[in-house]
């Protein structure tokens, strides 16, 4: 891995946190994402995670300010995740906020879901949760979403109603375990994660979020792409429910540390 540093800081009171963007062959769009994210949250850094990419999607998110740490293979979500956590973990952040490169997620609701950290350890950037999201799922992936809502509603014991939303912030005692036991398996960076995390006695809470167009690319959503979510998401929900996986060592809170100055490297 290969990481390039620029000039951040973060003067978040209580928490220190690090806004984390996966990308793959994200060029089109990463560039103003992150360059909305900053004027957004201006105190925050962003760390792009460039997953394998073999386009201009490191360089670009580079000339818009992020840091970014290069992977040389594509991972997926769940592997450029653990390794944003990682960083985060490794360098005395709180917590760590995602948001997709394709511009489909607001940073403006970013202090909102930090705000929420005192009631949790994982706070999800839900839609469908109070009616007012014009985005639309239909057929196999609703029925998908709404089981798997329904299930980790359970679990949680909490009302969550997008379970599979990529839009959180993790903090508090799930962000130690994400760190070493994020799963990289398809759907495992939402559902197979909630289930660790609950299962380690984390906390998960939502707040409602709009979902926006993607500035770039093609979404998956057409019919047999649906059907096969389908059976993934059921899959990965028994996966998720049989599977086990030692966290009792990771479970203390990331500890607040004194903010730690970065500066530029050379690639």
């Amino acid at each position: 891995m290969r990481l390039v540093l620029a000039a951040v800081s973060s003067k978040t009171p209580d928490v220190r946190a690090l806004i984390v963007v996966p990308a793959w062959n994200e060029q089109l769009t990463v560039g103003d994402t992150v360059r909305e994210i900053r004027a957004a949250t201006p105190d925050l850094p962003v760390l792009v995670v460039s997953d394998g990419s073999t386009d201009r999607t490191a360089h670009v998110a580079r000339e818009a300010g992020a840091m970014v740490l290069e992977l040389p293979f594509n991972l997926g979500v769940g592997g450029a995740m653990r390794a944003g956590f990682r960083y985060a973990v490794r360098h005395g952040y709180t917590a760590a906020v995602q948001v997709d490169a394709d511009g489909q997620h607001d940073p403006n609701e970013v202090p909102r879901l930090l705000e929420k950290l005192d009631e949790a350890d994982i706070v999800i950037g839900a839609r469908f949760s109070d009616g007012t999201d014009d985005y639309k799922v239909r057929g196999p992936r609703k029925w998908a979403m709404v089981v798997l809502s329904k299930v980790l509603s359970t679990l949680a014991k909490t009302k969550l109603t997008d379970a599979t939303s990529g839009f959180k912030v993790t903090g508090g005692r799930a962000l130690p375990v994400f760190a070493e036991h994020y799963p990289v398996e398809y759907l495992g960076d939402t559902v197979e994660s909630l289930v660790i995390a609950l299962r380690a006695g984390c906390r998960v809470a939502q707040v409602p979020s709009r979902m926006r167009p993607r500035r770039g690319g093609t979404p998956s959503h057409r019919p047999i792409k649906s059907a096969i979510y389908l059976f993934r998401a059921g899959f990965a929900l028994v996966l998720a429910l049989i599977r086990r996986w030692d966290v009792s060592p990771l479970v203390e809170p990331v500890p607040v540390r004194a903010p730690i100055k970065e500066g530029i490297s050379s690639d």
